[in-house]
Order: structure tokens, then sequence, then C-alpha cells
């Protein structure tokens, strides 16, 4: 099996969220990170600390102590990035705090899905979504697929080709600054 995304991969994502490929590949381009495994192969991560914090604060484990000894990953404040595969290093040291809050406090893969999304996206475990994102881009892409058909909005502004709503749902108010919406429209009529 293959890492990369490969034709098929966009052929069978596109009826799947009820657009044209070119529509797939539009996404994928302007929202992917552009590859989802770095060279070891391990897939792209962002571990968030304040996710951490909020996923063991849920889990009833007390944080403040955490917070003094390890501020590097559980922290109220998004930060401390190590970058790159550096980030896999974060990961494994709040995973021996809690494993589960870890891994759901990573934003995993080509399109950066949080871990803590795993139930919505299908998987019948938090495991099988990290396997999945190791698996290859073509296995992160169908989670991506799961995470727009989970929500409606965003699933409906795609269909429509509503560039602007779309990166607005995705990227958050700031989509703009970026111009996620011209890049996405631009993309579009290059796929066509």
């Amino acid at each position: 099996m293959a890492k990369r995304l490969g034709q098929q991969d966009y052929i069978d994502a596109a009826p799947a969220l009820g657009v044209p490929v070119a529509a797939v590949k539009a996404v994928v381009t302007v929202e992917s990170r552009g590859n989802g495994f770095y060279t070891d192969g391990r897939p792209v991560i962002l571990f968030e600390r304040h996710v951490f914090r909020r996923q063991l604060a849920k889990r009833n484990i007390p944080t403040q102590l955490l917070e003094l000894q390890h501020p590097e990953i559980v922290n109220a404040k998004a930060g401390g990035y190590r970058g790159g595969a550096a980030e896999h290093d974060r990961l494994d040291a709040a995973a021996k705090i809690n494993r589960d809050a870890a891994l759901e406090s990573a934003s995993w893969g080509l399109f950066q899905l949080m871990g803590f999304h795993w139930q919505p996206l299908g998987f019948s475990t938090l495991q099988a979504f990290v396997n999945a994102m190791y698996r290859s881009e073509g296995d992160q892409l169908q989670a991506f697929v799961a995470f727009v058909k989970a929500n409606p909005g965003m699933h409906a502004a795609l269909k429509a080709r509503d560039w602007a709503k779309f990166a607005r749902l995705y990227n958050g108010a700031e989509y703009a600054r970026n111009a996620y919406d011209q890049k996405l429209a631009e993309a579009y009529s290059r796929f066509i």
C-alpha cells in the first residue's frame, strides 16, 4: 500500500463528499500540509499542550502540579512547539502522563485533524484513528472526508463550492487574512 495520495484516493473521496474530483484536489492542495508523513515514516503531527491540559482535566487528572513540572506539554496557553518530527517527542512525553489524552491532543496528518475527533470521524477506538493516520495519506483523506461529513454546514459549503464559507468553517474567522477562499477557488479552477 502506498503511503502517498494517489489518483484513486481522490476518485474515492469525491463521490463520498458529493463533489467533483477537482474540489477534492483543491482542498488537498490548499488545506493540507502537502505531506502527511515525515521522512522517518511517522505521520505529521502538532502536539497542543493547552488541549492536553483540557483532556487531562476531562479525565479528572489534576493539572496544576503537571503545569509546573512540564509546562512544555501541559499548559493553559498554546505554544511550546518544537516543529517537525520533534513534535513526536512532545507527544511521547505527554503519553507517559496519560496516553489517550496525549493522542487526543495532537493534530494528525495532511489535514491536521485533532485526535479528540476520533469518534465523530467514525473510528471505533482512538487507536484505530491513530493507526489510520500512520497507514497512509489515503486514510488521512478518508478521515478528512468523515470530518467534513460530520459538519453539515462545511459539507454544504463544499458541495456548493462556497469557498469563503468552507474556508471560514474549516480555518476559523481569520481565513480571509490568509486568502484561503481565493486559494481554494484558484486551485479548483486549475483542476477542472
